[in-house]
Parts: C-alpha cells; sequence; structure tokens
C-alpha cells in the first residue's frame, strides 16, 4: 500500500527528531528494514516530543501536556490528529493494536515533573521510572513481537536501570532545572556522591536483566539492548572515574568508549546461545 504523502511528511519528521536525539537509535536502526524501522522512528519521535513539552515549555508546560493528552485519546478514540507525530504514530498503534496506557502513562510522567521535584525513597522513585522509562521498552517489545510475559519485567529492569544511569550522570542538569532525582533517603544518610554511587549501583543491578532480555530478543533487538545495557555500563564507569561527583562535572563517554560499546553490543548480540547470567563483559 502507498503511503498518504501527508503521512510521508510526517514520517520524515519523526526520522529526524528520533536520529537527532538518540545515538543508539542511529545505530541499531541501520540494521532494521522496511515498516518496523519506520514504526521505531514513530515511537521514539513521540517520546521526544512528549518530554520536549514536559522540559521546555516554562509554565505553560502543564498545560501543554494536557492539550497533548487530549490528542492522545482522541487519536485513539479514531478521530485524525493534526500533529504530525500522532499522524505517523497512528498507523503504528493501528498496525500493532498498541493499548493507549504506555503512551498515556508517558505523559503522566511529564506531568509529574512539573508537580514534584524530588523523591525520598526509592519505591517512589521506581514508581515514577514505571511511568517515564518502563512504557518505552514495552512498545518495542510490542513491535519486535515478543509475546513472553517474562519479557516485559526484565524490559522495565533496562529500561529504569539506563534511566537511572542517567540521572545518576545529570546531577547538574537537573538541579538546574530545581530538581533532583538522587534520593532524599540516600542523601542524608551520606551526602551527593554516596546518593549518586547508590543511584549506580541500582543501575548496574537492573542492567544486569539485559542479557536474559536479549535471549529472547531477535537479532536487531538484541543489537538495539545489548547497545542501550552497555551504553548505560559506560556512563555508570564515566560517573565512577569522577568519583560519583555528578554535581560539579557532568561526565561523558568518549568516542573510544562509544566504538568499544558498539563493538562488544554487536559481538554479543550476535552470542545468539551465550550465557544469558552473565551481567556484563569486562
Amino acid at each position: 500500500m502507498t503511503t498518504p504523502p501527508d503521512v510521508s511528511a510526517a514520517d520524515a519528521y519523526c526520522w529526524r527528531l528520533a536520529c537527532r536525539h538518540y545515538e543508539n537509535f542511529t545505530v541499531a536502526a541501520g540494521f532494521v528494514r522496511g515498516r518496523l524501522r519506520r514504526d521505531l522512528a514513530r515511537v521514539y519521535a513521540y517520546c521526544r516530543t512528549t518530554d520536549d513539552l514536559g522540559d521546555e515549555s516554562g509554565t505553560a508546560a502543564r498545560a501543554r501536556l494536557e492539550r497533548w493528552r487530549e490528542e492522545v485519546l482522541e487519536l485513539f478514540a479514531g478521530r485524525r490528529p493534526a500533529h504530525p507525530v500522532l499522524l505517523a504514530v497512528r498507523d503504528t498503534i493501528a498496525h500493532y493494536r498498541l493499548p493507549p496506557e504506555p503512551f498515556l502513562d508517558l505523559i503522566q510522567a511529564n506531568v509529574q515533573d512539573q508537580e514534584v521535584s524530588r523523591y525520598a525513597t526509592w519505591p517512589e522513585l521506581r514508581a515514577y521510572c514505571m511511568l517515564s522509562a518502563a512504557p518505552v521498552g514495552r512498545i518495542v517489545l510490542r513491535l519486535f513481537g515478543i509475546a513472553d510475559p517474562g519479557a516485559t519485567p526484565l524490559s522495565d529492569d533496562v529500561c529504569i536501570g539506563l534511566q537511572l544511569a542517567n540521572f545518576a550522570q545529570d546531577v547538574s542538569v537537573d538541579a538546574a532545572k530545581g530538581r533532583t532525582y538522587l534520593l532524599q533517603a540516600d542523601l542524608d544518610a551520606g551526602g551527593t556522591a554516596a546518593a549518586t554511587r547508590a543511584h549506580c549501583e541500582r543501575a548496574r543491578t537492573l542492567l544486569a536483566s539485559g542479557r536474559r532480555l536479549e535471549a529472547m530478543a531477535p537479532w536487531p533487538l538484541r543489537l538495539q539492548l545489548a547497545l542501550y545495557r552497555l551504553g548505560g555500563l559506560a556512563i555508570i564507569d564515566a560517573i565512577a572515574r569522577l568519583g560519583y561527583r555528578t554535581e560539579l562535572q557532568r561526565p561523558r563517554v568518549s568516542t573510544s568508549a562509544k566504538l568499544l560499546v558498539l563493538a562488544r553490543a554487536a559481538r554479543q548480540s550476535l552470542e545468539r546461545n551465550g550465557d544469558a547470567r552473565t551481567a556484563e563483559i569486562a
């Protein structure tokens, strides 16, 4: 079936948006062809647009997110959307029969960011991550046709682990926005560096679930998952080299480290029968 011109233009917009913001997506998408490649770009563009409405709208963020929620609800009710990202993702939702919950959860996470600037305990933060990170993995599992019920909690672990690594990396960035994702209990017990280290240790444990998840996935997804897992571990290693003082300096993963991550991800994703219990490769 020929794609209508307006949807083709919307897809071009989604592709540019996804590639501009998600470096690992650009790499992994090169190994996916046809409809799936397009659908992944649409989903990532939706995530980016939702996050931008929350992070870049200033005092208008809450109102814009509520309007975005209304547009998404209208999409699931069968109305034709006007926004190019929703116009494109509508076809993906229909093709895979995706439920509205993960799309709405991502909006709710950004609404929560307007209302909550700190978290006291790990259960509180994990509940937030189940809105802000886990839905992306759940959508991707559906796109790749992974129906094993055991894959969902593993995907949640990987997504939350990666988000924790990013929180630990972005302590100074978040502070400039008037918020912190470091736990107040950890801060009270040992200060910023100790709280950052605690995030990294949680992240490392959660990312270890990636090896078992990768064993369930077809090769293109195994590569993408390995990139995220190893990329998250590379961020954690960079944080450790700074002594976990990311409130003073935002750590960066060097180009050579990124190339090593890519090489390891490619090798491990080809190991179909590898030891899924191994959390990381030295």
